[in-house]
């Protein structure tokens, strides 16, 4: 191939590229294959090498230099980088309104654009004749670092704009930030390095772009979004949204989530719709930034020496707070492991107050060197779970306490033991005379079996709704019943009478009438509560359908070898090997013959299923619906006689993709699978 063919070559190739990139990261809409994506990049790296003289800044194998930078030097930003100021409720925001409303020479009807407000590190690039030509981080306002090779490793901003009516120059502000799941793994493998794990993904963010090596840079896998500009030549835009759409056609990325709100209502709404559903983003939101639309209005409020008098942000409830460690407690769950749970002084966080947060095993303890009395930063993960992040030392005053591994069990004072691989220890689910080898782990368990906190969690999950579903059985009735000593094993809630409980101050007449109907129904509960209440290791709800709809009772479930299970999808080796060894214990055996006398069902019913245009269709299910809960629209599918899965196959015949979808949505569409939405699935089970 001559020169001029290679350089027609690199071109066409380049703009394949960018193209792929385009779709990708601005519109979420991939067209081609990650193996398509890499093959383009090699061709295109191979015509380069050989004719190096047509290499551009721009092109797309410039991302990465690998080399190390010396440094970081400072750049003076063209327009002052402004920041926001902050309102933390409704009424504020209510305020802020009308403190734009006095400032305005005449009355105006104002609308907005509300953006989520990304948690990440602000920064400003800079593009000349439609070319990237400097990327540098806020800085102090008026100053920034260059951070422009570092930018260039992230593919959500284009080295070179799209098209050819684009400004000779413009300087557009956006947030690069990194996503959950980069962020999770990236902490996952300096774990195992023996570093310190990033305190959140903006810290995380805010590292990477201070590296040195553009090779590390791009491995952190960071993104951006658009969000504003701060100068502009060449071109004129009259209102704030029309910015954002426009800037999508040069191929620069602005949240698809962003809204135009016609009033201060419907702000108001955008704030509390995401306040609810930010948790399901793939990415840290800390609230939402509302701008007054019109340019014109936006120049006539003007700013202050700090902040644009237009523009505001809304803070959501904080993910992270700081308090202390009051104490460290040990809790035993329903199969001895001992759980470490952190007693903290009492803290606001994310809009509710946390008083204690798990620590999950001992290595934790280490891995953090937490103590009591220590200051900690605290994290309210989903919105759910609080999670200790690290310990702040620099508050540390020398009377700390450390924590001491037990011995014994806090519950019952029985031995108390980190599994250790190949060792043999008494088995949980049996009498002490029973022994089983277990492999090694990282957590410490109670060895006894009639451990009572042991027998109360078993006995809560198996009356738990997801189970038996034994209405009234709860945390209060299950203390009562283990302390007093009327139940010491799942079945004995069957030997239960009325006059058991109504010698318990808890009980009237009516309402051990009510609890005895309770335990009565359970017993035609379906095979498959059965066996999810019984809690087997590894055996999850979905597991246990599974298991249920195979063998349809209790005795071929006995009689299946590790192989049998196997043939089944979605149960692995694991799984199959903790079954068959639940179900050749003697003890097992002599628990579901106990069952048997006391007339549960432990039998899987054949479905009746209905003629339908799903039947036999195998399903999978990706981001939220808004009038069917997952559980429901898998229910449907079942009874239909369809299946549905968890992981993206090729052998699936329908993606349902309910808002916010998540990766599974992208890996299905370059598969080719068919996708639908939560209507078009609706009018599928309703032929």
């Amino acid at each position: 191939m001559n020169s001029e063919k290679i350089k027609k070559e690199i071109g066409r190739l380049r703009e394949l590229i960018r193209q792929a990139d385009y779709y990708y990261y601005i519109l979420s809409e991939p067209e081609i294959s990650d193996k398509e994506y890499d093959d383009l990049v090699k061709k295109l790296k191979d015509l380069e090498e050989e004719c190096p003289q047509f290499i551009t800044p721009s092109s797309p194998t410039q991302r990465v230099s690998g080399g190390l930078l010396e440094g970081f030097s400072t750049v003076r930003h063209k327009v002052k980088m402004l920041s926001l100021d902050n309102t933390y409720s409704i009424e504020e925001l209510r305020g802020w309104e009308d403190k734009i409303k006095r400032r305005l020479l005449r009355p105006a009807k104002i609308d907005y654009i509300a953006e989520l407000k990304i948690d990440g590190v602000s920064c400003c690039l800079i593009y000349e004749k439609g070319v990237l030509n400097l990327a540098s981080t806020r800085g102090d306002g008026e100053r920034g670092e260059d951070i422009t090779a570092n930018a260039k490793t992230i593919k959500s901003i284009p080295l070179k704009l799209r098209g050819k009516r684009f400004p000779d120059t413009i300087e557009v502000r956006g947030e690069i930030y990194m996503e959950k799941k980069n962020f999770e793994k990236i902490n996952k493998d300096r774990l195992k390095n023996k570093e310190s794990p990033f305190a959140n993904p903006r810290n995380a963010t805010s590292g990477s772009l201070k590296l040195l090596d553009t090779s590390l840079v791009s491995q952190r896998k960071m993104s951006c979004f658009i969000h504003s500009f701060g100068g502009v030549s060449g071109y004129n835009f009259k209102t704030h949204g029309e910015f954002l759409e426009k800037i999508k056609s040069w191929g620069l990325r602005a949240n698809l989530h962003n809204q135009r709100c016609k009033d201060l209502k419907e702000v108001i709404d955008y704030c509390r719709l995401w306040q609810e559903k930010k948790d399901k983003l793939g990415y840290e939101v800390d609230g939402v930034v509302v701008k007054v639309n019109s340019f014109s209005l936006q120049n006539e409020l003007g700013s202050t020496l700090k902040s644009p008098r237009w523009a505001v942000a809304y803070k959501f409830p904080a993910h992270q707070a700081t308090t202390e460690v009051e104490d460290i407690i040990v809790g035993v769950g329903r199969t001895g492991i001992l759980t470490p749970v952190a007693i903290l002084k009492p803290v606001k966080c994310a809009g509710v107050t946390i008083s204690r947060a798990t620590l999950h095993n001992f290595e934790e303890i280490q891995r953090l060197d937490i103590r009591v009395g220590d200051t900690v930063l605290l994290e309210r993960a989903g919105e759910v779970i609080p999670k200790i992040i690290k310990v702040i030392i620099s508050k540390r005053k020398g009377d700390e306490i450390k924590v001491k591994i037990p011995a014994y069990c806090p519950v019952c004072n029985g031995e108390a033991a980190k599994e250790k691989e190949g060792e043999v220890y008494p088995a949980l689910s049996a009498s002490k005379k029973n022994y089983e080898v277990r492999k090694g782990g990282v957590y410490y368990y109670c060895f006894n079996p009639d451990c009572p906190a042991q027998i109360k969690r078993s006995l809560l999950h198996f009356a738990s709704r997801g189970a038996m579903d034994i209405e009234g059985m709860g945390e209060a009735v299950v203390e009562e019943l283990v302390d007093k000593g009327f139940v010491k094993s799942l079945v004995d809630i069957y030997r239960l009478t009325k006059d058991d409980f109504l010698k318990f101050p808890l009980f009237k007449e009516k309402k051990a009438d009510n609890l005895i109907a309770a335990i009565e129904k359970s017993k035609k509960r379906s095979l498959f509560r059965f066996l999810y209440g019984l809690g087997i290791k590894h055996v999850g709800e979905k597991a246990a359908f599974l298991l249920a709809e195979k063998f349809k009772n209790i005795d071929r479930l006995f009689a299946a070898s590790e192989e049998d299970l196997k043939k089944i999808p979605e149960i692995g080796p694991i799984m199959a090997h903790s079954v068959v060894k639940f179900f050749s214990s003697s003890q097992a055996k002599e628990m579901i013959n106990e069952f048997k006398k006391a007339g549960i069902n432990l039998i899987q019913k054949q479905r009746q299923i209905k003629e339908s245009v799903i039947a036999n269709k195998i399903f999978l299910f990706t981001g939220e619906m808004k009038s069917l809960s997952r559980k429901q629209a898998q229910d449907a599918v079942v009874n239909l006689g369809g299946k549905w899965i968890s992981s993206v196959s090729k052998n699936i015949d329908f993606v349902v993709a309910g808002e916010n979808p998540g990766s599974k949505y992208n890996k299905a569409k370059n598969l080719g699978i068919k996708i639908i939405n939560e209507e078009e699935f609706k009018k599928l089970i309703e032929k």
